[in-house]
């Protein structure tokens, strides 16, 4: 018997998560492999919306399944579990018609190499596509978030935690932002228009645009001539505090993936600047490599280098820095949104030793700031441990550190920082706090 169509997709969707959930692996990596072998772009765009919605109500959709199912399935059918979170993100999430999603999902079953499971995985899609989902009133469940996380947001933000929550599982709007000594924002909007695709200028950030369905980067007016690029409003906020100016020495600490190094050297150019951008790990200074040259931003005065920013004294040519930007590692819990899987990858565990890593950083790099200079401390965390507090904890110990008030197109106040919420704005959550060095 043949499979219908759409069942090969709808297996592909259950193994990338069976990969997130069960090995720990990357959404965003699982999808950049599994995307070159769908052929359609319309077939592509679905399966990245099926696995998305599967992680944004994963525990909600495994509550369902724990009342519906007399015991859970063997460890040896985890696909077809994941199969069964892709089939209710169908129904639920995406509302595709029943009949569709309901036959293509259950074949899949076999694609799955698991026959004797269709039926269980075709009787339970169609009670879900007849009834309501088990509801939990746990709103650790009912939002689809680890225990920890939404205790900790709740302590941390306790008047916004209900919002909080819900702009975790929403689709994040898509973010541009144009160079602006090649392409003003309003003839982006313009041809942007004159494509059918609504878009909006930003009152806070004069070089970006929000649209708020996203398409593929290849649609986008002017990427191939890299005088656009896609970076959360959020991120771009990072630089405009930063304010690096046409002469400036600046060092991005933490570049990968890129964004924010390819802004600061549009600011650069055609000053006598210089910009060096360090990042740890290899693949992803590649990244950043690749970032410079799609925007033909790798000119002489950019340097890139594989280097740990924490250990200076193996990469400091000793000549002090006008302005440092420490985009910090950290949880990300402030780009759930846009990549839902942290939330079943981050542990409460691992705050202790990312708080340990940006406080190591933080001690480094001060030294390498002039007199006067200025050193921007940011994250995509909401966690106050990461950000006010951290921070806090810097001055305090750091005599000629003086932080410097930011306005409000930064977020609200959050102890010597600004710091935006998810949603706010339609930008990502995100920190900041600018640090002068006194003399």
């Amino acid at each position: 018997m043949s499979s219908p169509a759409g069942s090969a997709l709808r297996a592909r969707a259950a193994r990338v998560l069976a990969a997130v959930l069960g090995e720990g692996r990357s959404l965003k990596a699982m999808l950049a492999a599994a995307m070159p072998s769908v052929a359609d772009s319309r077939d592509r765009a679905l399966l990245e919306a099926i696995c998305f919605g599967a992680l944004r109500h994963r525990r909600r959709y495994e509550f369902a399944l724990s009342q519906w199912l007399a015991k859970p399935l063997a460890a040896r059918d985890y696909p077809v579990h994941c199969l069964l979170l892709a089939g209710l993100a169908q129904l639920d999430a995406l509302g595709l018609p029943a009949h569709a999603a309901v036959a293509a999902t259950a074949e899949a079953t076999r694609d799955l190499g698991r026959p004797p499971l269709v039926g269980l995985v075709n009787a339970l899609l169609r009670r879900a596509s007849r009834e309501p989902l088990p509801a939990s009133t746990d709103p650790a469940i009912a939002t689809s978030h680890p225990d920890w996380l939404v205790a900790q947001l709740a302590a941390d933000w306790p008047d916004d935690v209900a919002a909080l929550l819900e702009a975790n599982n929403r689709p994040a709007p898509m973010w541009l932002r144009v160079n602006p000594g090649q392409l003003g924002i309003d003839r982006l909007l313009r041809s942007l228009r004159e494509d059918g695709l609504s878009a909006a200028p930003s009152p806070m950030l004069p070089n970006a645009a929000r649209l708020d369905d996203p398409i593929a980067v290849e649609r986008l007016p002017f990427w191939h001539t890299g005088e656009v690029s896609v970076q959360d409003g959020a991120a771009q906020l990072a630089v405009l505090a930063l304010d690096p100016r046409p002469d400036d020495r600046v060092l991005d600490a933490c570049a990968a993936p890129g964004g924010k190094t390819t802004q600061i050297a549009e600011r650069l150019f055609p000053g006598e600047g210089e910009l060096l951008a360090l990042d740890i790990e290899a693949r992803r200074l590649a990244q950043v490599v690749a970032y410079l040259e799609r925007l033909g931003l790798d000119y002489p005065r950019v340097h890139v280098q594989l280097a740990d920013a924490g250990q200076p004294e193996a990469w400091w040519d000793g000549r002090p820095f006008d302005a440092i930007l420490l985009d910090a590692p950290c949880s990300a819990t402030g780009i759930i949104r846009r990549q839902p899987d942290i939330k079943w990858h981050r542990r409460a565990t691992d705050i202790t030793a990312l708080v340990a890593q940006q406080a190591r950083l933080l001690d480094a790099l001060w030294p390498l700031v002039r007199p006067g200079g200025r050193l921007l401390y940011a994250t995509c965390s909401v966690l106050r441990d990461e950000n006010e507090r951290q921070v806090d904890a810097f001055l305090a110990r750091t005599a000629d550190a003086v932080a410097v008030p930011l306005d409000e197109r930064f977020g609200r106040i959050s102890g010597a920082g600004r710091q935006r919420l998810p949603g706010e704005d339609g930008m990502d959550g995100f920190f900041y706090a600018l640090v002068r060095k006194a003399g």
